[in-house]
């Protein structure tokens, strides 16, 4: 359950802020040197290490805001982790289609809020859920982010507030095979444990791939 609520969380915080960033960039930030050093930002954080997240989560939320080893500080640790990678594929989505469309609806006479909203994003957001389901496998499967700010090895109840720590897939197989005092015992529950983790993730990433593969086939320019 902890896995599940972090992941959620992150892209609750992600999506909505990073949608809106890359229809910012594409459709409204003109073209100049700032912009390109934006957008090469963008792209190198998204190659970051986990491990640098989770130490400026451990600083920043834990920390100096106070939320201390909590839900919040890991879903706001992996909102960080996963922002990059939700704009820069809003951002090839929406750069994916045709000028033409822009174009012609705005030559009737729409606005350009209008043709965002009804001639581009239509055909954008298969793009964009496919590179969210990415970040929500990735987001699943992080470990370093997550054991510094919101995880514990063992807590015997559910978390019944935002600002409480829980227990995920990831931390409890790192605790398991690492610091357990006898790990040859617990061995088949870390297996099972991971089983069920790349579970998840694969699911993941074969919902991206069938959704790619269908927009694909139904692109007609």
């Amino acid at each position: 359950m902890g896995t599940l609520y972090l992941t959620l969380l992150a892209i609750l915080f992600a999506l909505p802020v990073g949608v809106a960033s890359a229809i910012y960039l594409v459709e409204y930030a003109h073209e100049n040197r700032f912009v390109r050093m934006i957008n090469s930002a963008i792209t190198n954080l998204a190659g970051v290490p986990s491990i640098i997240h989770g130490l400026f989560g451990f600083g920043l939320f834990v920390n100096l805001l106070g939320f201390g080893t909590s839900i919040l500080s890991g879903a706001l640790t992996l909102f960080l982790l996963v922002l990059p990678i939700v704009i820069s594929a809003s951002r090839e989505a929406l750069l994916s289609v045709p000028r033409s469309f822009r174009e012609g609806s705005l030559a009737l006479g729409a606005t350009k809020l209008g043709t965002i909203r009804h001639n581009v994003l239509p055909y954008a957001i298969p793009g964009i859920l496919t590179g969210t389901i990415l970040a929500v496998a990735r987001a699943a499967g992080e470990t370093a982010p997550i054991i510094l700010t919101a995880t514990f090895f063992y807590r015997p109840t559910l978390p019944s507030s935002p600002l409480d720590g829980t227990m995920s897939l990831a931390t409890y197989i790192y605790y398991m095979a690492t610091q357990h005092p006898n790990i040859a015992l617990v061995r088949p529950l870390t297996y099972g444990a991971i089983l069920v983790l790349l579970g998840i993730v694969l699911s993941l990433n074969v919902v991206a791939i069938v959704i790619r593969s269908r927009f694909r086939r139904g692109k007609k320019w």
